[in-house]
C-alpha cells in the first residue's frame, strides 16, 4: 500500500520538479499552464500527491524522457507499508 508520507513519491515529486527547473521555468504554475496541464493538479504532483500512470508518461513526453530514464537515477528505496517486496528487479 501506498501512502501519502510514501518517499517514493517524493522522489517522483523531486524529479519533477527538477525536470522543470531544467527547462528554466521557476514557476510551477508557468510550466502548467505552457503545457496546458491543470494548475492545481500539476502543483500536487510536484508536492508528492499520488499520480497516475497517465499523468506520469503525459509529464515524460513534455520532458522528452523516457520512463526508464526516469527511473535510473533515482535511489532504491524500499516500500513504507510493512510486508511490501524489496526489491523488484
Amino acid at each position: 500500500m501506498v501512502t501519502a508520507a510514501d518517499p517514493r513519491l517524493k522522489q517522483i515529486a523531486q524529479k519533477l520538479k527538477q525536470l522543470r527547473l531544467d527547462k528554466g521555468y521557476s514557476s510551477y504554475e508557468a510550466f502548467a499552464f505552457d503545457h496546458e496541464l491543470p494548475r492545481v493538479g500539476y502543483g500536487r504532483h510536484e508536492q508528492g500527491s499520488n499520480l497516475t500512470l497517465k499523468s506520469l508518461l503525459r509529464l515524460l513526453d513534455i520532458h522528452q524522457v523516457s520512463l526508464a530514464d526516469f527511473f535510473a537515477d533515482l535511489p532504491k528505496l524500499q516500500a513504507a507499508a510493512p510486508g511490501a517486496p524489496a526489491d523488484m528487479g
